[in-house]
């Protein structure tokens, strides 16, 4: 790494903190976080103290504080550690009911203005969300982990993927979308930590695993790439015990009529992003697919599942989830798991029915 004896270059910091050259320039230039020395009162020399600023910035912004706040936070310094308790006194405290136990902190509020600080199309999103998309843009690899991580383990999979990941993604896709191939890695580095993040809270097959039961496939339709979906549905269902056979992208039509007649699933889950790609006779074919004996023979419930499959002429019986959190109570309740109750009110969530 670069270094004088003025302190370090411009682009030596941006690699250390993982952000572009631009976004240092930027922030010096609109918030006045820049360097302490210039050599020849031109080139920016960055000091530990500066360095140390940048580090705060961008643990606030990832954190969703707008940037300009960021700024002004970062530039006091961050907020001292709360002093330590009173040492105990001699005369013994009075005697006093035991509290109850705290409530789960409440998910922030919306932010009401559109936009997400760097020109992404989020409109009106969790405060999370906003901070997944700055570090996404910026490239910030460490910061788009630590809030994929803070998310999760705060609120859930189900909230983390409807309210944070799955809006960025999107947004990210749209900017994509109307920007001539710009952002492209962007979106192929939010991916990659999406999908990192849903495996890490899927975790290791539970100890209370059914292994006897029969499993749910998983699988995108013939032409469709997108994953991330079906890799939170899988998270999901680890988190239940639920056996699963995840079967990925594009996966044809052969592969998936043997792999149901090989296993025997409770269920299929058949995912298509866009209309281009969703496939009504592929779900008729899948859901005549029956295994066992002449008069007894079983056959899976079919979830047509994503955006695609909206309006689509589809076979009678077949059921579609309209989000992760019914899919997951959906197939709880098909797998006979009392997991499967909607969260927080104990009843089967309501399904789309085609």
């Amino acid at each position: 790494m670069t270094q004088s004896a003025h302190g370090l270059t411009t682009g030596a910091v941006a690699r250390r903190l993982g952000v572009a050259p631009t976004t240092l320039r930027t922030w010096d230039r609109r918030y006045g976080i820049g360097p302490a020395a210039r050599t020849d009162g031109r080139h920016r020399r960055w000091t530990p103290g500066d360095i140390a600023v940048l580090q705060e910035m961008c643990r606030l912004t990832s954190s969703g504080i707008p940037p300009a706040e960021a700024a002004r936070a970062a530039l006091v310094g961050p907020a001292p550690a709360p002093a330590a308790p009173p040492a105990p006194s001699a005369r013994p405290a009075p005697a006093v009911a035991a509290a109850p136990p705290a409530e789960p902190e409440p998910l922030p509020r919306p932010a009401r203005r559109p936009g997400s600080g760097n020109g992404l199309p989020l409109g009106a999103v969790r405060q999370e969300c906003r901070g997944l998309g700055r570090a996404a843009v910026r490239l910030d690899a460490r910061a788009v982990d630590e809030v994929l991580g803070s998310v999760i383990a705060q609120y859930g999979l189900v909230t983390a993927w409807e309210e944070v990941m799955a809006p960025t993604l999107h947004a990210v896709g749209r900017k994509w979308e109307t920007s001539g191939d710009r952002y492209v890695e962007v979106e192929h580095l939010l991916s990659w930590h999406v999908s990192s993040a849903l495996r890490r809270a899927a975790g290791p097959p539970a100890p209370g695993a059914r292994t006897d039961a029969p499993p749910i496939l998983l699988a995108c339709v013939p032409g469709e790439q997108h994953t991330l979906a079906l890799e939170a549905l899988a998270a999901g269902l680890a988190g239940l015990a639920l056996p699963t056979l995840m079967f990925g992208a594009a996966v044809p039509p052969e592969a998936l009529d043997q792999a149901v007649r090989r296993t025997g699933p409770a269920a299929v889950v058949l995912w298509s992003q866009a209309r281009s790609t969703a496939n009504p006779p592929l779900a008729r074919h899948i859901s005549e697919v029956g295994w066992g004996v002449r008069g007894a023979r079983a056959r899976p419930a079919v979830l047509p599942a994503g955006p695609g499959w909206a309006g689509q002429p589809l076979p009678p019986g077949t059921l579609r989830p309209r989000g992760l959190r019914e899919a997951l109570a959906l197939l709880g309740g098909l797998c006979g798991t009392a997991a499967g109750a909607d969260a927080g009110t104990g009843r089967p969530a309501a399904v789309d029915q085609s």
